[in-house]
């Protein structure tokens, strides 16, 4: 007979599975997610005879992971195959990181508090549903947290070797992923402390950093082989990372204030706000009780410490995307238990862990229907006549899914404020058409001050109904409880889940100038 706690802890696996696999066909046949596109595209033109997909923002594993398991070599069987081993790491990620939790609070009950909130955190259940690289970098990092426990309490060479193939993995899906094997280093510098042999400690710290090396490139030798072309992508993606190269979709980061704004933007909304709130405090207990002078919480220490290392890295870069620190999205839900255990009654409990699931019940909701931009299109469908002339954006905006009925042109609005040739472009366009789209707020969000004054007027002019546009139709579904998603890091929302405007000319309107 199973016992309680593992009766629950079987149901919550199950909720899990179900939290991380069901909709993963979300965008009903179309592909929104451009990092996703990227990847498939990149496995679509490999063969058995060329496995070199000429693409290095990334390693080849996740690649050739999806290349070899994928039921047809056709982009949307890929691009799902991208999205089930995403699922299948997230997944693997709740049990480590379950088995992570015993080790700090040393209670299955808390545990399994834990385990519940990181199955309704809204960030992991988003990056399981991405065909991307982040739920991979998650499984790597906890993975070497918890090894790092075992190496820390044997010393046995065995998880070294495991944490080597965990690493090298991580190695051959992104380069960054290096600042995720800390706590193994941290385990042997504290073994160093502990005054454990110091040659064979070095001799663990030389096999464990040789094998991850020999590992990542197994998994991505065309790092090596193309290694010109490896360093060329690898300088841009630093050079857009850190703000040296200037690109449009890096311009929500412009006058961004380092690690305010992923407290602002970020956490919140992928762990909810009550995690969010309640994690804080639970960062303020941890020291104010001396926690981690406890001899049991050298567990925490080799959590929290790489984890701030990794916040610290990622943090200060220009470029502060949602999934930079996804591999993190854990903390908040692992100190928030630290509250709870002061908590003595049980419906109080009951009612704040209820309190704390809702974001995630409130984010899992919109896979319940139809996308946001497949709901647009039906309602443009039938409700706008054939051949009528619309603006809308380009650039790097994925465009709503339309039959083709419609006279649309997607103008650049990232290219508007560089030329005043772009404006009386603009003015004409808005003269020319009947109807104006916003497909998302990406632009309007992200060129709104004096930096682009064509735009702010623009945006202003449309918005207070000067341009002589009425708002006609807003879809929206907000994947946030308490926050409004459109003012998160953008790509909280407009990946899956974007606000789109529509706007419909005023009758009596003229060819004067617009602003």
């Amino acid at each position: 007979m199973l016992s309680n706690k593992r009766l629950v802890f079987v149901f919550l696996f199950v909720v899990a599975i179900f939290t991380r696999f069901f909709k993963l066909n979300w965008g009903e046949g179309f592909f929104f997610n451009p990092d996703e596109n990227n990847m498939a595209h990149s496995v679509l033109q490999m063969n058995r005879q060329n496995l070199n997909p000429e693409f290095y923002a990334y390693g080849q594993f996740p690649l050739y992971l999806t290349f070899f398991t994928t039921p047809k070599h056709e982009f949307k069987f890929i691009i799902l195959t991208l999205r089930f081993w995403s699922a299948i790491f997230s997944s693997f990620s709740l049990v480590i990181l379950y088995s992570i939790g015993l080790k700090i609070y040393n209670s299955k009950k808390y545990s399994l508090f834990f385990l519940l909130l990181l199955i309704f955190t809204p960030g992991l259940i988003q990056i399981a549903h991405f065909g991307t690289t982040e739920s991979i970098l998650l499984f790597v990092f906890v993975t070497n947290i918890l090894l790092s426990f075992k190496i820390y309490d044997t010393q046995k060479i065995k998880y070294l070797l495991f944490a080597s193939l965990a690493s090298g993995i991580g190695l051959a899906t992104k380069i960054s992923s290096l600042i995720l094997t800390t706590p193994i280093f941290l385990s042997l510098l504290f073994l160093f402390l502990k005054k454990i042999k110091i040659g064979k400690l070095f001799l663990n710290l030389f096999l464990f950093i040789l094998l991850t090396v020999f590992i990542g490139i197994i998994f991505s030798p065309y790092s090596l082989i193309n290694f010109s072309k490896f360093i060329s992508t690898m300088k841009y993606e630093i050079g857009v990372a850190s703000g040296q190269i200037p690109v449009f979709y890096t311009r929500q980061f412009l006058g961004s204030i380092p690690y305010l704004f992923q407290f602002q933007k970020i956490f919140p909304y992928v762990n909810g706000l009550p995690v969010f709130i309640i994690g804080i405090v639970g960062f303020c207990f941890i020291f104010k009780h001396n926690i981690l002078h406890h001899k049991s919480n050298i567990y925490l220490l080799l959590t929290l410490f790489p984890s701030l290392i990794f916040f610290i890295y990622q943090g200060q870069l220009f470029a502060k995307w949602t999934r930079f620190i996804s591999s993190i999205f854990f903390i908040f839900p692992l100190l928030s238990v630290f509250v709870f255990k002061k908590i003595k009654s049980d419906s109080i409990l009951f009612l704040l862990m209820l309190f704390c699931i809702l974001p995630g019940i409130v984010f899992m909701k919109m896979y319940f229907s139809s996308d946001i931009r497949v709901q647009a299109s039906n309602w443009i469908n039938k409700n706008i006549p054939s051949k009528t002339k619309v603006l809308s954006e380009g650039g790097n905006v994925v465009d709503i899914p339309l039959s083709g009925h419609l006279n649309i042109v997607n103008y650049d609005f990232y290219e508007l404020d560089k030329n005043f040739n772009n404006l009386e472009k603009l003015n004409q366009l808005i003269s020319q058409s009947d109807y104006i789209f916003i497909p998302s707020r990406r632009i309007f969000k992200n060129q709104n001050n004096s930096n682009f004054p064509y735009s702010q007027a623009y945006y202003q002019s449309l918005f207070s109904g000067q341009l002589n546009f009425n708002l006609i139709k807003l879809f929206s579904k907000n994947n946030s409880l308490f926050l409004n998603s459109e003012n998160a890091e953008e790509t909280w929302s407009v990946f899956d889940n974007p606000t789109i405007i529509i706007y419909s000319k005023k009758d009596g309107d003229n060819e004067n100038q617009y602003f």
